[in-house]
C-alpha cells in the first residue's frame, strides 16, 4: 500500500463524506471500568444494540467487581470484552479462576489480552503470549481474543526506539490465531495523529501482519485531561498534536472532539478499502455519556432502547 503522504499532501485538506464517517463509526466499541459503569443507570438507553464493551482491569480492582460488571452488561445484550492483564495475574491457577468466573457467571466469550498492569509482575506471568499459550481461553470457550497495538510505539517494550520487538510479538500472536482458529484483532492505544496511525497500519501490513485493527480514539474531553493521559501513556506524536492545540487560544478552552482525526481516517479508509483499520474503539476520557452521545450523533446511530 502507498504511504499516507502519497495519499495526502501536508497542506491538502481532506474531508470525509458523511456516509464515509458513518460507515467508520458503525459498530464502534467503548471502554468502561466497574467504577465508571456504576454511574450509568441504563446502558441500553445510550448504547447501540450489540455494542462491544471492554472492561478495563485497573490494578487494585477486585475480580468480583469485574465479573459483576461483565454480568450486568451481558444481561443487557452487549458483547463484553474484559481486559486480561498478564502482570496483574500471579499464576495460571488465578487466570483459570478468572476465566471460569467470566465464562460461568457472565457468559463471556471475548477478552482483550494485554501485558498490562504495573512494571513489576505480580508473579510468573508478564506477557500476553504466555496467557494465549496457556490453552485456558480455549478451555473456557473464549472465541474472540484481541491483543494490544501501539501506533506510536511501545517504549516499555522497545526501549531502543526500534519497532522490531513489537512487530515480532504481533507476528507470534497472528501465528497463534492461525493455529488456534481464534478470531483475533488488534485494539490500539488511543491516538490523536491520523497520519501516524495510518503510517503504522501500513507498516505492519507491509511486514506481513494482517490482523484487523480496532483503532483507539479519545472521546470528547477537556484538553488538559487528554494531555495528562497522553503523558501517562507515553503517546509521542499525538502529544505534539495536543500541545499545538493548547497554543491556539480559540481552541484552548473548548473541549476536544475527535472529528478531525476520524474525518481523516474515514476518508483514507474509503479510498483504501483493504486497509487493516476496520473499527473504532472509544476511550471515554471525558465520561461515558458524552463519548457515546458524540459517537451516536456523528454516526447516525440509535441506542438499543431509545429514550423519549
Amino acid at each position: 500500500m502507498a504511504l499516507f503522504n502519497l495519499f495526502k499532501s501536508r497542506n491538502e485538506s481532506i474531508e470525509a463524506k458523511p456516509v464515509e464517517l458513518r460507515a467508520l463509526l458503525a459498530g464502534y466499541s467503548i471502554e468502561v471500568m466497574p467504577r465508571t459503569a456504576s454511574k450509568i443507570d441504563d446502558f441500553q438507553a445510550i448504547l447501540p444494540e450489540g455494542t462491544r464493551v471492554y472492561i478495563a482491569h485497573i490494578d487494585g480492582t477486585p475480580i468480583a467487581d469485574m465479573v459483576a460488571t461483565a454480568s450486568r452488561l451481558a444481561k443487557d445484550g452487549f458483547a463484553v470484552m474484559p481486559h486480561i492483564p498478564a502482570r496483574l495475574i500471579p499464576n495460571l491457577s488465578t487466570l483459570e479462576t478468572w476465566l471460569r468466573s467470566y465464562s460461568g457467571e457472565a457468559g463471556v466469550t471475548q477478552a482483550l489480552i494485554i501485558g498490562g498492569g504495573p512494571a513489576r509482575p505480580a508473579g510468573d506471568l508478564h506477557s500476553s503470549l504466555q496467557l494465549l499459550e496457556s490453552g485456558l481461553f480455549d478451555k473456557y470457550g473464549f472465541t474472540r481474543l484481541h491483543v494490544a497495538g501501539h501506533p506510536e510505539g511501545a517504549g516499555h517494550i522497545d526501549r531502543d526506539g526500534s519497532t522490531r520487538i513489537v512487530d515480532d510479538m504481533l507476528r507470534l500472536k497472528q501465528a497463534f490465531a492461525e493455529r488456534s482458529g481464534a478470531d483475533m484483532a488488534i485494539t490500539t492505544q488511543f491516538a490523536f495523529d491520523a497520519k501516524a496511525v495510518i503510517a503504522w497500519a501500513e507498516r505492519i501490513a507491509a511486514a506481513g501482519i494482517n490482523l484487523p485493527i480496532h483503532l483507539g480514539v479519545a472521546g470528547p474531553a477537556r484538553l488538559q485531561t487528554l494531555i495528562k493521559f497522553a503523558i501517562e501513556c507515553g503517546i509521542g506524536p499525538s502529544l505534539g498534536v495536543l500541545q499545538k492545540r493548547a497554543l491556539d487560544l480559540s481552541k484552548l478552552l473548548a473541549p476536544y472532539e475527535p472529528l478531525d482525526m476520524l474525518t481523516e481516517i474515514a476518508a483514507y479508509k474509503a479510498s483504501h478499502p483493504d486497509s487493516l483499520i476496520q473499527q473504532i474503539h472509544v476511550f471515554p476520557l471525558g465520561g461515558i455519556r458524552p463519548s457515546v452521545e458524540w459517537m451516536n450523533s456523528h454516526g447516525g446511530i440509535q441506542p438499543k432502547r431509545p429514550t423519549g
